[in-house]
């Protein structure tokens, strides 16, 4: 299978990914150049906001640790296609992961309730077709 390491990163949720590296290299598996801390590139954005469009469905493509407790995002709009990467503070990501996580919670509720709602309306379906005895043996 050749070589390979584990990275594990820990998000600002608490959640970890795993990332695997295959067929690594030394190079790969030396750590890299510190890099300069990044600086912040706001106080308190609104990561969830486009800034060309307003829309709030911002969500990220890519995300990285960067040094000094900073999160380097790359954040796209499925509105109008904006993109754009930069560093920002924990409680910044901590804050937009949150939103996310809600945004999520309401596209699990919105699926259950469809499905509820296609269930019963199949059940109904097939309650109707009993009654009006359409289903035969050789259905099943």
């Amino acid at each position: 299978m050749g070589d390979f390491h584990v990275k594990r990163i820990i998000l600002p949720s608490g959640k970890a990914v795993e990332i695997v590296y295959f067929d690594a290299t030394r190079e790969d598996l030396a750590e890299p150049a510190p890099r300069p801390a990044p600086e912040p590139v706001d106080e308190t954005p609104q990561l969830e906001c486009c800034p060309a469009c307003s829309c709030e469905m911002v969500h990220p493509l890519d995300w990285r640790e960067a040094e000094c407790d900073a999160w380097e995002l790359e954040l796209r709009c499925p509105n109008c296609g904006w993109c754009e990467r930069g560093v920002y503070a924990q409680e910044v990501v901590e804050r937009y992961d949150a939103v996310l996580n809600e945004g999520t919670d309401t596209l699990i509720e919105a699926l259950e309730k469809a499905s509820r709602e296609n269930m019963e309306a199949d059940i109904e379906r097939f309650v109707q077709a009993l009654e009006r005895d359409l289903i035969e043996p050789f259905d099943f």
